[in-house]
């Protein structure tokens, strides 16, 4: 049986915009949607309250926001299965989902903040692909047709690139790969130089996609991928470059001695700064 995909629901607006968004994901993949509210009043209630107790007010929130949220599923997709819960937390249920969708911001977060910080704990925590929904109407609505996938370092990229692919094949959309590239300033030295270690980095960005995409374009021949290594810093070359696409896809890594990944600056300023949402997925050992 298919792992459903799992929406982080709070009632707030991003919220409720990752719902949307899960919906028609859902529906593309054809699994099913479970609606979770992560409430902490169980781990100081210790059990629910016996029949005819009055429920903590935390409680009743989060099945009115359970609640709420499944009927507004219903009305956007009348035909897709669709379950909900409240548990104490969001992270521990990625354990058994094909992704988990969240918001880019929840209900009570700081005014002006860009990312939320259970959005944020969560997308370095997950041992499943995060996906965090923001950017503008076109995106969210998958008007560009296309799937932008930021190509890292082997060791983060492997379970990014079959994702991205996975993606761009549901969707029937474009798969745009690109590899960031940039001269260290010590192999500058003139303009000869810098022409010819130019040209260096830039067939290794274009050799490490190849390799990397290499098992992924057999897989799926019907995907069309078009390739682009671009000089520059990453982080600025995919935020500008995710003005055209309808999601990112970036990996990252478990790190030595931590529980979490290793986001990076790239992550992190996309989780901030794109224009369409961001799947942030884990390179398993």
């Amino acid at each position: 049986m298919a792992l459903p995909l799992v929406v982080g629901v709070d009632g707030s607006d991003g919220s409720l915009q990752a719902i949307d968004w899960a919906v028609d994901e859902a529906l593309l993949r054809r699994i099913p949607l479970r609606l979770v509210y992560a409430s902490l009043w169980e781990r100081y209630e210790g059990v629910r309250p016996a029949v005819g107790r009055e429920r903590p007010s935390e409680q009743v929130m989060a099945d009115n926001i359970v609640g709420t949220a499944a009927e507004r599923v219903r009305r956007h997709g009348p035909d897709l299965e669709v379950s909900t819960e409240v548990v104490p937390a969001l992270l521990a249920e990625g354990m058994h989902a094909s992704a988990v969708v969240t918001g880019s911001r929840g209900r009570g977060e700081l005014k002006g903040a860009l990312l939320g910080s259970v959005s944020l704990a969560v997308a370095a925590r997950a041992d499943c692909p995060v996906i965090v929904v923001r950017g503008d109407k076109p995106a969210l609505s998958g008007s560009h047709q296309r799937v932008l996938l930021g190509v890292g370092d082997p060791d983060t990229s492997g379970e990014a690139v079959r994702f991205a692919f996975e993606e761009a094949e549901t969707r029937a959309c474009e798969l745009d790969v690109v590899r960031a590239w940039r001269c260290p300033e010590y192999e500058i030295m003139g303009v000869a130089a810098l022409a010819d270690t130019g040209h260096e980095h830039q067939e290794r960005a274009s050799a490490l996609i190849d390799t990397l995409t290499a098992d992924a374009v057999t897989a799926h021949p019907g995907v069309q991928m078009r390739r682009a290594t671009i000089e520059g810093p990453a982080r600025k070359v995919l935020v500008a470059r995710s003005a055209a696409a309808d999601l990112v896809v970036v990996g990252a890594r478990h790190r030595s001695g931590h529980f979490g990944l290793q986001l990076g600056r790239v992550t992190h300023t996309l989780l901030q700064h794109a224009a369409c949402p961001v799947a942030v997925v884990p390179q398993t050992a």
